[in-house]
């Protein structure tokens, strides 16, 4: 099967049927809308586009799909500042960076987190998940 950034909205459908689950009119916009969708995915303002399109799709149906995505392998998702923001699964993967002043944010590759890694692995073996979370400060022209 594809890589999850190059699954067509076809073989979403398939892998969830697989799973055994229905796909709604509501589940079919949600799929096409994170489709459309580059870069970070925020739940709130994909909630807004998909009832742009279909004013009766409720904001928890857009949330259970998400998290129902992202358990089929499709999405992940990281904690930002302003909370959760979905990306396909096996986009690059980076660490978040965000200015706790102005919110402007950055990105770290994970080749250039690994040092960080290295160390935080040091502390009794403990394996972060840089991907996971933003790692909060100031930025250049904040500090």
């Amino acid at each position: 099967m594809a890589t999850a950034p190059e699954l067509t909205a076809s073989q979403i459908v398939d892998v969830l049927r697989a799973r055994g689950l229905r796909m709604t009119p509501q589940r079919h916009a949600i799929v096409a809308e994170i489709l459309r969708s580059r870069g970070h995915i925020s739940p709130a303002d994909l909630a807004r586009r998909v009832q742009a399109q279909m004013p009766g799709v409720n904001a928890s149906t857009v949330y259970r799909t998400l998290d129902m995505l992202e358990d089929a392998g499709i999405l992940s998702h990281a904690h930002l500042e302003g909370g959760p923001e979905y990306h396909r699964a096996g986009e690059d993967e980076h660490v978040h960076l965000v200015c706790s002043n102005c919110g402007i944010e950055d990105a770290l590759s994970l080749r250039e987190a690994r040092s960080l890694e290295r160390l935080i692995g040091q502390h009794h073996g403990f394996r972060p998940d840089l991907t996971h979370f933003a790692i909060s400060g100031r930025c250049a022209d904040c500090a």
